[in-house]
């Protein structure tokens, strides 16, 4: 077992004190009030309100911090950067979908050091600090072994309906006949954590924000896998495409998107 870090276990007091906001609406997600954020992108309630306690909890030990979160935009600090995604998988959340994440990731001079992501619904909590390993629950992560594509369970999210989706769909396609299964969860930042726990194989998807990625990056780097961008270029906080894997199949996978 691994000893957390002091950030971490900041990070961790933070994720279960808005968990358990976040546990008592999933409970009553008829009640939510939810107002619309464009399609398919929903703003409850409950998401400010977590947002909200992350902030103001972390403000405490960082009041310098640069704080980046997805309903609030950047909050201007000092270099220290802290990356928070209240809910990843909104409409997981408001559908009663057990699959979402509250995200905190840590970043100094455009490096990801650590990074949480909580599962209050499952009560998973998964964590990466820089040459410490993966961890969920005390447990160490590793990435899967599977070296054979036809044999792999693959993630992906997919788009609505805009200017990528034709492409999406022609990806898709040229992965889904080379693997045992294509899987959407609706959340990124559960894509990668599950990626770093060896229950997916690989996991590419595009248009994502940091906060959607930011603590999962950390946490396949240090289970062992790979991480770029879908054409193989190499990934950093400001791409908006990733393609993350166990890295025996991560050439394979590419190869199959470049010919789309």
């Amino acid at each position: 077992m691994q000893i957390q870090p002091p950030v971490i276990n900041i990070f961790e007091k933070a994720v279960r004190k808005a968990g358990k906001y976040l546990l008592r609406d999933f409970g009553e997600i008829e009640n939510l009030q939810i107002q619309s954020k464009g399609l398919g992108d929903f703003v409850t309630n409950a998401d400010l309100k977590t947002e909200q306690i992350l902030i103001d909890t972390l403000k405490y030990y960082y009041p310098e911090a640069t704080y980046i979160t997805e309903e609030s935009g950047k909050i201007i600090g000092n270099e220290e950067m802290i990356v928070i995604d209240p809910i990843d998988g909104t409409t997981n959340f408001i559908h009663g979908i057990p699959l979402v994440g509250i995200v905190i990731a840590k970043i100094i001079n455009e490096e990801i050091t650590d990074g949480v992501i909580y599962n209050p619904i499952l009560d998973d909590f998964f964590w990466a600090s820089k040459g410490k390993g993966s961890w969920c629950n005390n447990n160490r992560l590793r990435v899967s072994k599977r070296q054979d594509i036809i044999d792999c369970i693959i993630g992906t999210g997919i788009p609505h309906m805009d200017r990528i989706y034709p492409q999406y769909l022609k990806e898709i396609d040229a992965i889904t006949k080379n693997c045992a299964g294509l899987r959407r969860m609706g959340a990124a930042s559960i894509d990668l954590a599950y990626v770093a726990a060896g229950k997916l194989d690989a996991y590419w998807e595009r248009n994502l924000n940091i906060w959607d990625v930011s603590a999962g990056v950390l946490l396949v780097k240090e289970a062992g896998g790979r991480v770029s961008q879908p054409n193989g270029e190499s990934w950093d906080i400001h791409s908006k495409d990733i393609l993350v894997s166990n890295s025996n199949i991560h050439e394979i996978i590419q190869e199959k998107l470049e010919i789309i």
